[in-house]
């Protein structure tokens, strides 16, 4: 498969990745005991299932943009990956992804995922995108502010809208909802994810 070449991805998709990283973040630092069981919008997920999703996708990073191949790592970093300790470990596979990408010629790279090869760059567009959308799940969830960073969802919605194919059904994405035509961006975004605000 020939990798997406979305020179508009790459003019801020760092910048977005680090504000995407940053966001979550401070949803995951002060959960309680009490919050990693709670539902979430995506189906059959706990708190805890989401993090630690969003977790095994941080480290995988690293892994994609040395060059490594998904039948080389294995399964690793399936399953539980948070242990014991899951902001620890939230924490260890987010600082880790966000090296990955901040590397030289990250984004230049090519990264060979589940479906085909893509850039580095459109990979990380990927990552921040899923970030973006599951820090308003684990919001939710924990009733925590949902509005997120304007910019933020912003970039998020444009990504999405270029990428059709990116949304199709599926286990996270549930297809786009209808909404009207002068809602808000965050909740063009949503509907986009077959999530409602």
């Amino acid at each position: 498969m020939e990798a997406h070449e979305a020179p508009e991805v790459r003019m801020d998709v760092l910048a977005a990745h680090g504000d995407a990283i940053g966001a979550f973040d401070a949803l995951v630092r002060p959960l309680r005991d009490d919050q990693w069981a709670r539902p979430t919008p995506d189906a059959d997920w706990t708190v805890r299932d989401l993090v630690n999703h969003l977790t095994a996708e941080q480290l995988w990073a690293p892994e994609l943009l040395a060059g490594r191949w998904i039948e080389d790592v294995g399964t690793v970093f399936e399953g539980d990956v948070l242990g014991d300790d899951p902001v620890g470990r939230w924490v260890d596979g987010s600082v880790q992804a966000r090296e990955a990408f901040l590397a030289p010629d990250a984004l230049d790279r090519r990264v060979h995922l589940s479906y085909g090869d893509e850039s580095g760059a459109e990979y990380c567009a990927q990552m921040t995108f899923d970030l973006v959308v599951h820090a308003w799940d684990l919001a939710r969830a924990v009733g925590a502010d949902e509005t997120g960073e304007p910019a933020l969802v912003a970039w998020a919605l444009h990504y999405a809208e270029s990428r059709s194919t990116f949304l199709e059904p599926g286990p996270l994405f549930r297809g786009p909802l209808d909404v009207d035509d002068g809602a808000d961006d965050l909740t063009h975004l949503l509907a986009l994810t077959g999530r409602r605000r």
